[in-house]
């Protein structure tokens, strides 16, 4: 590994369980490569903490490629650490210098309780999900490639939405806690795509409603959301979802 190591100050939330109060502690890091990854250092960490007899510091993750979103947490104030299209597994050390103190909390919403240390129940973001982010239509066999024309525009913007992992560093960073970039993302998929189509105004006002029943606050635009976001997510969904639902409700009220 090249670079000298480093001497860090963790200060870790820690929190028992949904029930806990919760608080801050504070945690030797020394000998720290910059070359480590943000989860490879707290892998270290929690290997001496388990050494002294305590409890390792409990935090989520899987791929540690950037594409599970699992690995969420707030890092000195700002999700997944502020490097821009990073997810907190794929920030190295070297983005810190030697004796920094780094602050690391789960998110912080209602609608994201915690339920240990860096963990917190996103399940609201599956209950979405399973509202209408979904196609139910039969669509037959898989047709030819060329058999359903999508404009590139088009496809291109699917997939710029398809991107997201739904990690919600957009409801962590907003003010509101709203998760409007995610639904977003996730409406503006499939009204992209012919597939998606037969069920096009149910799916925007489904995930909508289930948005709202989930407790997330309203979005003011202040653009929090896509600064953060690992995969780029742009604010213009939002507003393409905005057209979605409105053209869903003026559809519901001509039946």
């Amino acid at each position: 590994m090249s670079g000298e190591a480093m001497n860090l100050t963790l200060r870790v939330w820690r929190q028992d369980d949904a029930e806990d109060a919760g608080r801050f502690e504070t945690y030797n890091a020394p000998d720290i490569s910059p070359d480590m990854s943000f989860l490879e250092m707290l892998d270290v960490v929690n290997e001496g903490i388990i050494a002294d007899g305590g409890e390792p510091i409990a935090f989520d993750s899987d791929c540690r490629e950037g594409i599970c979103g699992t690995c969420s947490m707030v890092i000195n104030g700002v999700a997944h650490g502020g490097q821009q299209g990073t997810t907190a597994c794929q920030l190295h050390m070297r983005h810190f210098r030697d004796g920094d103190t780094i602050t690391i909390e789960p998110w912080r919403a209602t609608a994201f309780p915690v339920h240990r240390d860096l963990i917190v129940d996103r399940t609201s973001f599956e209950r979405i999900q399973q509202a209408g982010g979904f196609i139910s239509v039969r669509t037959g066999s898989v047709p030819d490639a060329n058999a359903t024309p999508v404009p590139k525009e088009d496809s291109d913007l699917a997939m710029d939405a398809a991107q997201c992992i739904g990690c919600g560093a957009c409801v962590a960073a907003c003010k509101n806690a709203s998760a409007m970039l995610f639904v977003a993302a996730k409406v503006s998929h499939l009204s992209l795509m012919p597939q998606g189509q037969p069920e096009r105004e149910r799916r925007a006002l489904a995930m909508v409603q289930q948005m709202d029943e989930e407790g997330f606050g309203n979005c003011t635009v202040t653009g929090s959301c896509e600064a953060v976001c690992p995969k780029e997510i742009s604010l213009d969904f939002i507003a393409r979802m905005n057209r979605e639902y409105g053209r869903a409700i003026l559809k519901s009220g001509c039946n």
